[in-house]
């Protein structure tokens, strides 16, 4: 009896790679085995750099944060501290929005911790 094998399938496998390939460079977009490796690297790329873009933004914000405190006269250590202490729910986010947009917002919160 003659080897069966799904064509149908593989080819679709090979399709749904290759669909996941377009954009990029050179045999990377239509060569099977180097497209196939390209993409699982990929991947793992957009796996990890999920977690790594909020690391990044939690970064930047506190950055921000510390620019706009520093501007009325406190470190950013002790700005969070005196929110912590004095029960106020803002979260980097709110505050690093504030400080870039609204500085007379952010700055009417440092005056109330001070």
């Amino acid at each position: 009896m003659p080897r069966s094998v799904n064509s149908v399938a593989s080819r679709a496998r090979r399709k749904k790679i290759l669909k996941q390939a377009k954009g990029f460079f050179g045999r990377r977009k239509n060569v099977w085995t180097i497209a196939k490796n390209a993409v699982e690297k990929a991947m793992q790329y957009s796996y990890r750099d999920r977690r790594v873009k909020k690391r990044n933004f939690r970064a930047l914000w506190i950055s921000r944060i510390n620019a706009g405190a520093r501007i009325n006269g406190m470190s950013y250590s002790q700005l969070m501290g005196k929110i912590k202490s004095n029960k106020i729910d803002l979260n980097r986010k709110v505050l690093a929005d504030l400080a870039m947009n609204h500085p007379n917002a952010f700055k009417a919160i440092v005056d109330k911790v001070k």
